[in-house]
């Protein structure tokens, strides 16, 4: 059910929003502006819908709802699927007032900053998953600040008959720790004034698809390469993971075998193949030992096209073929262990941007990422 006394709360403030809107032109002696009127016909609306929604409740008050025979009895606090859609469409609309310029306590904080929703951030990073598969297959942690995960560095662990009274050997199994901090990096997008004064525009999806356009490309670039000092990455990778290239700018069928051969059976079913386009073109032309074409167009496979047996993913931020590049990606990637903290927030650029007349929209969050088990994960790199 929606909750009457905040509903009656909103609309109270939403009234008063369209008397100031008023009051404010008469005081200046002049007819309100196009924004004001927005504005103003975007109150009205939302004092509308809040008007249904209230009639809705009344109405609802005086049903009773009858049991299905045969069906288990629903938790009473459990939220139905009904309640999780009527809180989605109060969020989403109560942070598009926000980039409209709409302050409200639930999305407006005092540094003029506004929260992002739950809803709308799951829904951000859901797109972020679709479009940077490193990171959706990627051993993923939405904790803040810093925590310690174990480390598998690879070994055996070993199981031997025992006698009482007498100590268990260890095996030769390397566990270690790393720690996962919590890096600030921001996306920036910017959205021009008129689709977001146009009431009838989703400027909330038009935002969740763009930020997760600008958030994905940066996620996937520290996933794969890192910067110096802050995300590792795919940096990580152990040196016996490693398959260097006889030369500085071809690759063998044999090479790619040995990087292939680097993981252990156990967790080749989940593996796959990153490059760039420009890469996989070269393997394009490579043959075995018998003749056939190593790389080969499969539109049964996941991206179109296999190697060796594996799908291949080509992503624009991966490096071409040149001296003392990795350029080939090659593993199981729950290997790789990924931070990105909850709670992220956005900031609304009203004024930076006003020449351009667009609000540029900036999304802050924290993550980090390190290689947490070595033998999930291998590379090529070309010779130096």
């Amino acid at each position: 059910m929606f909750n009457e006394k905040k509903l009656v709360e909103d609309r109270n403030a939403k009234v008063s929003a369209m008397e100031n809107i008023v009051k404010t032109a008469e005081a200046e002696n002049r007819l309100p502006s196009d924004e004001e009127k927005a504005q103003f016909n975007n109150l009205k609306k939302e004092i509308a819908d809040i008007d249904a929604s209230l009639e809705m409740q009344k109405e609802v008050k005086n049903m009773d709802l009858k049991p299905v025979p045969g069906a288990p009895a629903a938790s009473a606090d459990e939220p139905t699927e009904a309640d999780k859609k009527a809180i989605e469409n109060k969020e989403r609309k109560l942070f598009a007032n926000a980039l409209r310029g709409i302050r409200n306590e639930n999305t407006t904080v005092n540094d003029g900053k506004v929260m992002i929703p739950t809803t709308v951030w799951n829904r951000i990073i859901s797109k972020v998953e679709e479009i940077c598969p490193i990171y959706e297959r990627a051993d993923k942690y939405n904790i803040k600040g810093n925590f310690v995960i174990p480390k598998d560095n690879g070994g055996d662990l070993e199981v031997a008959y025992a006698d009482e009274f007498t100590d268990l050997e260890a095996g030769n199994v390397k566990i270690s720790s790393i720690e996962l901090k919590g890096f600030l990096a921001g996306a920036l997008a910017k959205v021009s004034r008129s689709l977001i004064n146009n009431t009838d525009f989703d400027i909330v999806g038009y935002v969740e698809a763009k930020m997760a356009e600008k958030i994905s490309k940066f996620i996937e670039k520290e996933l794969l390469h890192g910067t110096e000092n802050k995300i590792e990455g795919l940096r990580g990778i152990a040196n016996d993971m490693k398959v260097t290239t006889a030369s500085a700018n071809a690759i063998t069928p044999d090479e790619l075998m040995d990087v292939q051969d680097k993981l252990p059976d156990a967790y080749q079913g989940n593996a796959i193949w990153i490059m760039s386009r420009a890469t996989r073109n070269k393997i394009r032309q490579l043959k075995d030992h018998e003749g056939d074409y190593i790389l080969n167009r499969d539109l049964a496979a996941k991206w179109n096209y296999t190697l060796l047996g594996k799908d291949v993913y080509v992503s624009a931020q991966m490096d071409n073929i040149a001296a003392g590049k990795d350029v080939i990606f090659y593993g199981d990637f729950s290997g790789l262990a990924v931070k990105v903290s909850e709670g992220a927030s956005m900031q609304v650029l009203n004024e930076k941007y006003a020449t351009q007349h667009a609000t540029g929209i900036v999304a802050w969050l924290e993550m980090d990422a390190k290689v947490a088990d070595t033998e999930k994960i291998a590379k090529l790199t070309m010779h130096a």
